[in-house]
């Protein structure tokens, strides 16, 4: 059984700009609706994607080292 290659992950700069390419074309409204649907789909992964790459990067800037060691999350005193 011949194993399914995995596809090259996109970074989120390529992922949005697909994004954006995808939600260009279906505005038009000139798409069939098969392909708009699978547009649709294609573009509803894109952006789930893209949101994970966001939460991740949010993750880890939230994050600071202490001189110890210690890894506290970063909040900022607005007294």
């Amino acid at each position: 059984m011949a194993e399914k290659k995995e596809k090259k992950e996109m970074n989120f700069e390529d992922s949005l700009v697909s994004l954006e390419a995808i939600v260009k074309k279906l505005e038009t409204g000139e798409v069939p609706l098969d392909d708009a649907i699978s547009e649709f789909q294609k573009a509803m992964e894109l952006a789930k994607a893209c949101d994970e790459k966001l939460k991740t990067a949010e993750e880890a800037i939230t994050k600071l080292v202490k001189d110890n060691g210690d890894v506290v999350d970063f909040q900022v005193d607005e007294t």
